[in-house]
């Protein structure tokens, strides 16, 4: 990840399956997309904010990210 492009977070998630379809289906529309966790991979334990996963984007695909989950995602009660 180059970090001299600001990234922003879009969507959080504490599901791993959930955080893939969420950069999939960015990915599929252009947008560059990291995940970030703080989970310890053997131990399947969330804790808090060590459980989130979050979905970032470079800033200037922000608004794009956020309609593109908005439109797909959130009122598709069929992914959830």
């Amino acid at each position: 990840m180059n970090m001299n492009e600001q990234w922003v977070e879009v969507f959080v998630t504490y599901d791993n399956l959930e955080a893939e379809i969420i950069k999939d289906l960015l990915e599929s529309g252009g947008i560059q997309v990291a995940l970030r966790s703080s989970k310890v991979t053997p131990y399947p334990v969330n804790i808090g904010r060590m459980g989130e996963i979050k979905v970032l984007v470079k800033k200037r695909d922000e608004e794009t990210a956020k309609g593109v989950i908005e439109q797909n995602y959130n009122d598709n009660s069929d992914l959830q």
